[in-house]
């Protein structure tokens, strides 16, 4: 069980593996650059980086050698797992750029949101295998929308608005692939974004109360013309402005690492994280953009090639929830710094700094390669 059989590593997906290693290789190349305005040793975030990438491989290992339909007992203990710890970090908690989101471990900080959507992923998988042409209706999705209900309303309370809207994207994604009716979730997220608009609008015409906090709202909104809402330049539209700035001024090849003047002298905001891209922009200019695109876009083509080959259907939602997580992620973290995409927060995957997160997704391309891997009988 917890044991690889060496004749399974000739189906791995090697395309697949080296396409994570070199966007794994931009991330650590551009982090001392990215991070050299926020410490002294431009090297402090690329140590804990390769750290949270080694603890992440012996994880992924670990995740690949399980059968991955042995995992199934124990999805109702996960999901459980998943709400005490959302729980949690809402009751002991410490709250960074305002939202209560990390468990501090000493000198470790623990984002449990991140390690959720792995949780959420696996678990709904099984939740729709058992329900394969049953998502016909509206009161067919019902039971789809609880299931989500309560760990994206722990998610909601933090508030980490982010973390919220990838689950929304998880769930549309797997449903879709699980056999829900196109046309109805087409309508239901046609309906859903023509309703939060008009809610935003109702906000400010009418006072309606919404969920969220001033500044969640103004930066839902400042994508749209981040010029208006000034606060003497440091207002909800500062972060787009200051990225699209840095991305112009990089033009095709870059103006080269450590020379990038938005990032070296503190104007971009947030740039060893959510704003990293960035920093890629420019000094890597659109070469070096365009490349980091087109090794994810060469990594979503060899999930989903793997998950049209998965031994069951149980493995190509947890593929495709992985897929859907990834796309959703370069989708609004791309587009948020070229101003095209709400500004909520979500980090580029396996190249943002961050432990937590890159925690998650090694452990969910342990679970991809363990899919990949028992997609077929082992010759005896």
């Amino acid at each position: 069980m917890f044991k690889i059989n060496t004749r399974l590593l000739k189906n791995i997906d090697f395309v697949f593996v080296i396409n994570v290693i070199a966007i794994l290789a931009v991330g650590i190349m551009i982090l001392p650059s990215a991070s050299a305005s926020v410490t002294s040793n431009p090297l402090y975030f690329v140590k804990k980086q390769l750290i949270a990438i080694l603890i992440g491989c012996i994880v992924m290992v670990f995740t690949a050698s399980i059968n991955y339909r042995y995992i199934r007992r124990f999805v109702r203990h996960l999901y459980i797992l998943n709400i005490l710890m959302l729980i949690t970090v809402l009751v002991i908690g410490t709250e960074i750029n305002g939202a209560k989101s990390w468990i501090k471990l000493g000198p470790l900080a623990l984002q449990p949101s991140e390690l959720s959507k792995i949780i959420m992923i696996v678990c709904f998988a099984d939740f729709l295998d058992k329900r394969q042409g049953k998502l016909k209706r509206l009161r067919d999705f019902i039971p789809c929308f609880l299931f989500f209900a309560i760990p994206l309303m722990l998610i909601m309370l933090q508030p980490d608005m982010g973390s919220g809207l990838v689950f929304v994207a998880i769930m549309l994604g797997m449903m879709l692939v699980g056999g829900a009716n196109l046309k109805l979730l087409s309508g239901l997220v046609g309906g859903g974004f023509i309703a939060g608009v008009a809610s935003i609008w109702a906000h400010f015409k009418f006072g309606m109360p919404l969920p969220l906090k001033y500044h969640q709202i103004m930066r839902l909104i400042a994508f749209i013309n981040p010029y208006a809402d000034g606060e003497g330049g440091r207002g909800a539209g500062y972060h787009i402005i200051q990225s699209k700035v840095a991305i112009g001024s990089g033009g095709l090849t870059g103006k080269g690492l450590f020379k990038g003047s938005q990032v070296q002298l503190n104007f971009l905001p947030e740039h060893h994280t959510d704003f990293i891209f960035s920093v890629i922009g420019e000094e890597l200019g659109f070469i070096g953009g365009a490349l980091l695109l087109l090794l994810f876009l060469s990594l979503i083509y060899r999930a989903v090639q793997i998950a049209l080959n998965a031994k069951d259907m149980f493995g190509v939602l947890i593929v495709i929830g992985f897929s859907s997580m990834i796309v959703f992620h370069v989708l609004v973290n791309v587009g948020m710094t070229i101003g095209l995409m709400p500004v909520v927060g979500i980090p580029l995957p396996f190249v943002s700094y961050g432990g937590s997160a890159m925690l998650a997704n090694m452990t969910a391309l342990g679970l991809i390669l363990n899919i990949n891997m028992r997609r077929k009988k082992i010759p005896f």
